[in-house]
């Protein structure tokens, strides 16, 4: 009975011991047991050859062979001595300078005196900007050098001469930083995308020597040299090797042509030829005839080459220019509907089908929103007007820009409808139904036409007709900009003009100054900049308006004993930005960073490093747009505002961004006076200038560096009704006037006071 019950308590796990207990007998069998010496042959295979190496074969083969020993790891600590002076490790600013990454491509040109403005001009307006670097080599520099270009003159016109001194000086100054060195005349015309592809392809260790082959005069020697009217390609390491005999070559070898003398050199000394192809790559180029014409030009080898000789003229640099610029792009139309094509077949391999290819094929698909407050809004627009404005306004009239954008809709519309259907139909707009457009961050600006069409048939029958069309005007030639080196590190100048009536603001300056600058050890200096009208200045021993401000000065200098901040009096009837700026800049080094703030700024870390990062000396400067909060007292009326942080996304509901107002702004001493000196020679013609212009102006009409205006959240000013001056310019009062009324609330805020106001009157 317990039998039969201890049977049944285990029977549902018997299959499963049964399967054990036959797995294991199985593999127990399976092993092949060996008993005995170790040494089987099998052992000796493996340990020879080195699948398999245990213990007892390491102490057998270090007793056998003595040069087989074991590696044992050891492991060297590191102990810092404290009577030895340690170097401070220098790490390079870019990482491909510590990696070894050099640049594929630099190109020299080699022009003349008589040929530096015309010919190397057009080469530089054509092609030069499409490489990372081009140099402009001359024996003798014109008087005045073109505009934009990089010109290095040797002294001497003699052709070999100049060639010589181009290869000892691209070798010696860029013979690090390049991989290829393209050599061509100012007569030659180069496709540079095709030429950079050219080097992209092949090997940068080899010793190459490329262009197109030309015999030596005689022609009885096999090795051949490139011809220099189409230019060649030379490598870093032929160049670093041809650089010991380029003096010997300059003495030994005599020819007239220069590339015919280098070509000798790399011969005789390197023992190279000129090669057309390498590594499977050609070469390409084509001679142009003497009255040949580039709009005629159809044969394949115009069609497929890198360089174009001889060319005469500028204009005809242009024209070969435009000509390859219509190949280019029929060539990327054609790639286009090839890869649309392909999208279409493998389409009916996905899941989706036909129905999962967007349109236009091959750009992203519309921004599907999560929620209603991702919904991108369409905006609606007439020929005449758009409906939706800067100022938030139902209706205004379309110019500019937008116009211009949506004349070019409308004909590149009627251009594609005439594409798709004709011979059958000819359309001709008459007019402008419905027009919406959209910008989709993720594929363009989207459009919408509804277009009164006339249509004509090929036996001149017509009808005016509606149809709606779609069109996008997708996201391309997407391009970094390189950017100069900056850093956060920069110490940052404050410049505060305070007048007798911005008194009452600068405690609350001084205050966010302290804890977000010196609390925090910032790297910022603030000098404060006292503007006296005359009847002021006259009382300054007796009764200084600005004593209360220099006690706060004192105080935070006894506080922080190590700060000091400075001011600066200055007497004037019109308190000019310019002439203030001036003063200023007389007082700075060239390399100081100016912030220009206002008595209402609240100076922090965030905006700071944004005016370190954004003004860039000899290249940008950065004017912010700050938050203003609204009238409290048109926006809460009798409600207390919420105690939300100043820097919180809360208090940003209730103001706007003041584009009307140019006070702040970041940019360096030496940029200002570099456009001030410009500057100078309008000053002589009108001496008024000075204050009916301000700092923005002049780095707008003077600098020619980028000017960069954006919104700044980080930036927050209370609300303030500023004191606008008559005697500026009536710009710049027309500004403050609109700012001050701007500033005084949304028109929801100022439609519910006027509604509030009239109640109240009603009643």
């Amino acid at each position: 009975m317990r039998l039969s019950s201890f049977l049944a308590v285990f029977r549902p796990a018997l299959p499963l011991i049964l399967g054990l207990s036959l797995g294991c007998s199985l593999s127990l069998l399976m092993v092949s047991w060996t008993q005995g010496d170790t040494d089987d042959s099998c052992r000796d295979e493996l340990g020879n050859g080195r699948l398999f190496l245990g213990r007892g074969e390491t102490q057998r083969d270090s007793r056998d062979g003595p040069g087989e020993e074991d590696f044992q790891p050891r492991i060297v600590p590191y102990h810092k001595d404290p009577n030895k002076a340690h170097k401070k490790v220098l790490r390079t600013r870019y990482i491909h300078t510590e990696l070894g990454i050099r640049e594929r491509l630099l190109v020299g040109v080699l022009t003349s005196r008589a040929t530096l403005n015309t010919l190397a001009v057009a080469v530089n307006r054509t092609v030069a900007h499409h490489f990372h670097r081009t140099f402009f080599f001359t024996g003798l520099r014109s008087p005045k050098v073109p505009h934009g270009m990089t010109v290095v003159a040797h002294g001497d016109d003699r052709p070999v001469w100049l060639m010589y001194e181009t290869v000892r000086h691209l070798h010696q100054h860029y013979g690090s930083d390049y991989d290829w060195f393209l050599l061509a005349q100012d007569d030659t015309y180069m496709q540079a995308d095709r030429l950079s592809e050219l080097v992209g392809h092949l090997s940068a260790g080899q010793d190459l020597y490329m262009g197109r082959a030309e015999e030596f005069i005689g022609g009885e020697e096999k090795a051949r040299y490139c011809h220099g009217g189409y230019g060649y390609l030379l490598s870093r390491s032929l160049l670093a090797r041809l650089q010991p005999h380029l003096d010997t070559c300059r003495n030994d070898i005599l020819s007239v042509r220069p590339d015919e003398w280098l070509g000798r050199c790399i011969i005789d000394y390197l023992g190279l030829s000129c090669v057309e192809v390498h590594q499977e790559m050609t070469y390409r180029y084509f001679e142009l005839g003497k009255n040949a014409d580039p709009e005629r030009e159809d044969s394949t080898q115009f069609k497929n080459a890198f360089t174009v000789h001889p060319v005469s003229e500028p204009n005809l640099m242009y024209r070969l220019h435009k000509r390859f610029s219509q190949i280019e792009l029929e060539w990327t139309y054609l790639q286009i509907q090839q890869l649309q094509m392909q999208i279409n077949n493998l389409s009916d391999l996905t899941p989706e089908g036909k129905a999962g290819v967007t349109w236009p094929v091959g750009i992203n698909p519309p921004f599907k929103p999560r929620t209603r407050f991702e919904v991108i809004n369409w905006e609606y627009f007439t020929e005449e007007h758009i409906y939706s404005c800067i100022d938030s306004s139902p209706k205004c009239e379309m110019r500019g820009a937008d116009r211009a954008d949506v004349n070019t809709v409308l004909e590149i519309a009627v251009e594609r409808l005439n594409e798709r259907y004709q011979p059958q139909l000819r359309f001709r707009k008459r007019r402008l139904l419905n027009g919406y457009r959209r910008f989709d961050p993720t594929r363009g600006m989207e459009y919408v036409l509804d277009l009164a069409l006339e249509a004509y048939t090929q036996k001149g029958h017509s009808q005016v007709i509606a149809k709606r069309v779609n069109l996008l005007r997708p996201l391309s030639a997407v391009e970094i900009i390189p950017m100069p080196y900056v850093t956060e590190a920069t110490r940052v100048q404050v410049i505060l003009p305070v007048t007798a009536q911005d008194q009452d603001y600068v405690g609350n300056f001084l205050d966010m100054y302290v804890m977000n600058t010196l609390d925090t050890h910032d790297n910022v200096l603030l000098t404060f900049l006292f503007i006296y009208d005359p009847f002021d200045a006259q009382r300054v021993s007796q009764t200084d308006v600005f004593a209360g401000i220099k006690a706060m000065i004192g105080e935070v200098e006894k506080r922080y004993g190590d700060v000091k901040i400075p001011w600066i009096s200055v007497k004037t009837e019109v308190p000019s930005q310019v002439k203030l700026m001036d003063i200023i800049s007389k007082k700075h080094p060239v390399d100081t960073l100016f912030f220009l703030a206002s008595v209402w700024t609240e100076v922090n870390a965030d905006f700071l490093n944004r005016c370190r990062m954004n003004a860039i000396s000899n290249w940008q400067v950065f004017f912010p747009i700050h938050f203003q909060e609204y009238n409290p007292a048109v926006v809460y009326r009798d409600q207390q505002p919420s105690a939300a942080s100043s820097f919180t996304s809360e208090s940003l509901r209730d103001g706007h961004f003041d584009r009307h107002v140019f006070d702040e702004a970041c940019f360096y001493n030496a940029d200002y006076m570099t456009a001030r000196t410009k500057m100078a020679a309008d000053i002589l013609d009108n001496e008024e200038l000075l204050e009916n212009m301000d700092v923005y102006d002049i780095f707008v009409r003077y600098s020619g560096l980028h000017v960069f205006r954006a919104v700044e959240p980080a930036l927050i000013q209370k609300y303030v009704r500023r004191a606008c001056n008559p005697r500026f310019s009536e710009d710049i009062y027309h500004r403050c006037v609109l700012s001050n009324l701007q500033g005084l609330g949304s028109r929801s805020h100022l439609a519910m006071a006027l509604f509030e106001q009239e109640q109240a009157n009603s009643t």
